[in-house]
């Protein structure tokens, strides 16, 4: 019997279109192109609305893989999910994390393994961007990217990341000559709006919340509803979503495991700590950097509380005219998980609109395995 081996590799990169890492990878035999389902990168770009560097990142990936694989374009799109989130801010680093999967003969240790999972939505419309479409389709996208996956059980999923849409000018006038009114008629704000929709969508997929037709009237304004594993990034290089669902799966191949856990707000080190524990980490291991080589990689997602308050204390992210609150966001809790990862190069993602509670974020851990009683 056979099941999906996953493994995952952090590559450094010296700027969007550096591809050396994945070279040398290939070169070693460490990395096979046409085993690739999937690539999170992190750009030193300003993860706003102008930030070229992810469809940058992303075209040089796209056509390095086609040189690899002989695969078109067209072709990977509907095999690879790329997801590529602007902003390093402070210690962040620049990197991407490739995943790949192969059939290999199943385990029989009795754990819980990663497993990976892949889908995309249709492309929406952009009258359907941050509206009722966007999170029934994510959530439809999730069920498949699950199935993709080999995961049944909602509560073996630890983070879904997705990459959605955002409104530009142009497709807002092309709304308006349809007849139709987008949800915003700002760039940035529809950023919010697609990236709460898409985790709505993932919350609803996963039975963390109900299904209603007020789902729409809630976002960006009910912050009682969210996902506690949705990780969602807006782009302009995009007009569907795409989905990637990490989980693990008992008897699958490979020495990687997944967990969670969600922070309450920018400082909470418990919270983070939690998802270290989660991947069968302990808390004195991490702390005292011992457990680093077993760590993979980190993901999490940073949010200025949107009441201006941080354990009672005011904050200045919402009001700052020169840094977007986003920016202030990533480098606040980038700062705090690579301290304890030991590496700048993780994956922290900013606005967190419905993904953990207002002002908190989701955050995961893929680590070696425990071997031999192994903390």
């Amino acid at each position: 019997m056979t099941a999906w081996r996953v493994d995952v590799h952090r590559i450094p990169m010296q700027g969007p279109g550096d591809l050396k890492g994945f070279d040398r990878l290939v070169d070693a035999g460490a990395l096979d192109p046409k085993q690739i389902v999937a690539v999170l990168g992190k750009t030193e770009g300003n993860g706003g609305v102008n930030d070229f560097t992810r469809e940058y990142a992303s075209r040089s990936i796209v056509s390095w893989l086609e040189a690899k694989t002989g695969l078109s374009a067209m072709d990977l799109n509907g095999k690879v999910a790329l997801v590529m989130s602007g902003g390093t801010e402070g210690a962040l680093s620049p990197h991407a994390t490739v995943f790949t999967r192969r059939q290999a003969p199943a385990a029989d240790h009795g754990a819980k393994r990663l497993a990976v999972g892949v889908a995309h939505t249709r492309d929406f419309l952009p009258e359907e961007i941050g509206r009722r479409a966007q999170i029934v389709e994510t959530a439809r996208a999730v069920a498949v990217a699950m199935t993709d996956a080999g995961i049944n059980d909602p509560a073996d999923v630890h983070f879904v990341q997705i990459k959605c849409p955002l409104l530009t000018a142009e497709r807002v006038e092309a709304a308006k000559l349809r007849g139709a009114s987008t949800v915003t008629e700002e760039s940035y704000a529809s950023m919010g709006y697609s990236r709460g929709c898409s985790a709505l969508g993932v919350a609803l997929a996963l039975h963390e919340i109900a299904d209603g037709l007020e789902l729409e009237n809630a976002v960006l304004t009910d912050w009682g509803l969210f996902s506690g594993v949705a990780s969602s990034s807006a782009g302009i290089e995009l007009l569907c979503n795409t989905v990637v669902v990490m989980g693990n799966v008992a008897g699958a191949p490979g020495d990687n495991v997944i967990g969670h856990a969600v922070m309450k707000d920018a400082m909470d080190l418990q919270g983070l700590l939690r998802a270290f524990q989660s991947a069968g980490l302990s808390t004195a291991t991490v702390l005292d950097g011992s457990a680093q080589g077993r760590v993979v990689n980190l993901f999490a997602k940073a949010e200025p509380s949107p009441n201006g308050m941080i354990r009672g204390f005011r904050h200045t992210m919402l009001d700052d005219s020169d840094i977007t609150p986003t920016r202030h966001a990533r480098a606040a809790v980038g700062g705090l998980a690579a301290a304890v990862a030991g590496c700048g190069a993780i994956y922290v993602s900013g606005g967190a609109e419905h993904q953990g509670p207002a002002g908190g974020g989701p955050v995961a851990v893929i680590a070696k395995a425990p071997l031999n009683g192994q903390d």
